[in-house]
């Protein structure tokens, strides 16, 4: 059965990008007579509101998209990440950060770290960065830290599986490749998985719900190309199943750059004040 997903964060109301996604995510449910599920990803709680998760559905609806219910609140499944996360680190494949932002910033600068195919530049913890009584001495001393994976430990754990990880991709979407692609997990580093202030990661948490939901095609934006790399990863490990991919061209604004909460793009509630009708909006 062909299943995806509509998954945006609310932290901050939808914009005529997300119209784009959830088009494409719905349209391709329909065209395959499968669903399309919605999920909140609200995992960031400095930054998610209620306000606008109310205005999610109210904008999807506006849009004329129904989805099955019940509707899956990351927020409401922490103690279930958690769960996945000791299990990596059982395995041995995660470790525990204490580097600041600043300190990560001035590391990667000293070791001459440049951007991967992926845009950031990934930090990868050297053998002799902390000793494990180092470690247990900062933990007891209540300094925060970030659990990490460790691509290291993940190579010694797969062997040579882990040069032949793939998947299939099937979008349009700028600079990737179609078809079987072969996985680059290092262009993204030892990824963080949890953090004090966020009990779970974006990448664990969005690869623990498509399997956990059954998803058998993820169609996102091609923003998100890169991550599928890192996802491609945790699903081996985790033995979770895998999803056909298909990232999609981004919607561009007048500046040239992708529309976005941050670049304060107009939200579909104030295209709908201004008269535009859904079906402008879906042919875009």
């Amino acid at each position: 059965m062909f299943r995806t997903r509509f998954a945006p964060s609310p932290t901050g109301y939808l914009h005529e990008g997300h119209a784009l996604s959830a088009n494409e995510a719905f349209s391709a449910a329909l065209e395959a007579d499968g669903d399309c599920l919605l999920r909140i990803e609200d995992i960031d709680q400095t930054r998610c509101r209620p306000e606008f998760e109310t205005a999610i559905f109210e904008d999807l609806h506006w849009l004329g998209f129904e989805w099955p219910a019940p509707v899956r609140r990351q927020s409401d499944h922490f103690t279930e990440y958690q769960a996945a996360l000791e299990q990596l680190t059982g395995l041995g494949l995660t470790y525990r950060c204490f580097l600041t932002r600043k300190a990560l910033e001035a590391e990667l600068e000293a070791r001459g770290i440049g951007p991967s195919p992926a845009g950031d530049r990934p930090y990868v913890r050297r053998n002799d960065d902390v000793s494990e009584d180092e470690v247990l001495s900062r933990v007891a001393a209540g300094e925060p830290f970030a659990w990490r994976l460790s691509l290291a430990a993940c190579r010694d754990f797969l062997g040579d599986e882990f040069s032949k990880l793939s998947f299939i991709e099937e979008g349009d979407g700028e600079n990737i490749s179609f078809g079987e692609t072969m996985a680059h997990p290092e262009w993204l580093g030892d990824v963080v998985l949890a953090r004090k202030d966020s009990p779970t990661s974006y990448h664990l948490a969005v690869t623990h719900d498509d399997h956990l939901q059954g998803v058998s095609h993820v169609v996102r934006g091609a923003d998100l190309y890169h991550a599928t790399h890192m996802h491609v990863l945790l699903q081996r490990l985790m033995n979770w199943s895998k999803p056909v991919y298909r990232h999609h061209k981004l919607l561009m604004g007048e500046d040239g750059r992708k529309l976005s909460k941050a670049h304060r793009s107009k939200s579909l509630r104030e295209l709908r004040k201004e008269g535009v009708e859904p079906s402008e909006l879906l042919k875009r």
